[in-house]
């Protein structure tokens, strides 16, 4: 019972910090262009100059990168696609001037980040609310059905050396929750049954960019990329499987015809 406890003791800060952090979002979903613009950019920014600072780069430049980040990405929104696009890699390669070391993975991260976040941002504008709101849920219930079925089942790790904290169980729910929510969304969207497969193809993605941040700390050699958000850590540890379902979602918007635009 004891370890039952200490395995849910931080559930209250997280669902607060999570509920404050939902509430948000969601009403810029809803409103749309230009406040999730805005929100995006924001977000980004502050994930940026988490990264540059846990990749050793000093306090200044290390807010600078995370303003161009954020201004960049308004930019890169804000002009035609082929001026737009490659200021998405700048972030990066100014951090090639700005950083002491780990230049080389903080260009590669911050460019994925930034790419990452402008599929994002085009997602919502392109296809609408309810797309962005099944998006959030796959990574949402990814998450969360991974966090309880971790901590009530337990199991072998998924990948100790990197996520300690990590179980085959909890990755499996994740899963298993993402497909749930696919199937909810045949119905809403007219989708077959290849939505189901998508959604999980998300919520892999969405776990791989969860342990591509584990790695990136652990390399960093620090817990958490900063103590911005109480019971969640930082800014990137609250957003890492959206942006890594969103780089993923990108790919397949920009070679398929998924998804169809709606209201």
């Amino acid at each position: 019972m004891a370890r039952a406890r200490d395995s849910f003791s931080d559930l209250l800060t997280r669902l607060l910090t999570g509920t404050a952090v939902a509430i948000v979002g969601l009403a810029a979903i809803w409103a749309g262009y230009p406040w999730f613009t805005l929100l995006v950019a924001v977000i980004i920014g502050v994930l940026i100059w988490e990264l540059a600072h846990m990749l050793g780069a000093p306090r200044n430049p290390a807010f600078g990168l995370g303003v161009a980040g954020g201004v960049l990405l308004l930019a890169a929104k804000l002009l035609p696609i082929g001026l737009g696009l490659p200021l998405l890699a700048v972030t990066g390669l100014a951090g090639l001037s700005l950083l002491p070391r780990n230049r080389i993975l903080f260009l590669v991260v911050a460019t994925l980040i930034m790419l990452a976040s402008f599929g994002l941002i085009t997602h919502r504008d392109t296809f609408g609310v309810t797309w962005m709101l099944w998006l959030v849920l796959v990574v949402a219930v990814t998450d969360i059905a991974g966090y309880f079925a971790g901590r009530l089942i337990g199991g072998p790790k998924f990948w100790p050396r990197v996520s300690p904290k990590k179980t085959w169980s909890g990755t499996v729910a994740g899963w298993v929750g993402a497909g749930i929510v696919g199937w909810a969304f045949m119905a809403v969207t007219g989708m077959g049954p290849a939505l189901i497969g998508i959604s999980v193809a998300l919520s892999m993605a969405s776990q791989l960019g969860d342990i591509a941040e584990s790695a990136i700390k652990r390399s960093a050699g620090v817990k958490d990329s900063s103590a911005l958000l109480p019971g969640h850590g930082g800014v990137w540890d609250r957003f890492d499987g959206m942006l890594g379902a969103s780089l993923l979602l990108l790919v397949i918007e920009s070679f398929t015809g998924f998804p169809p635009v709606t209201s």
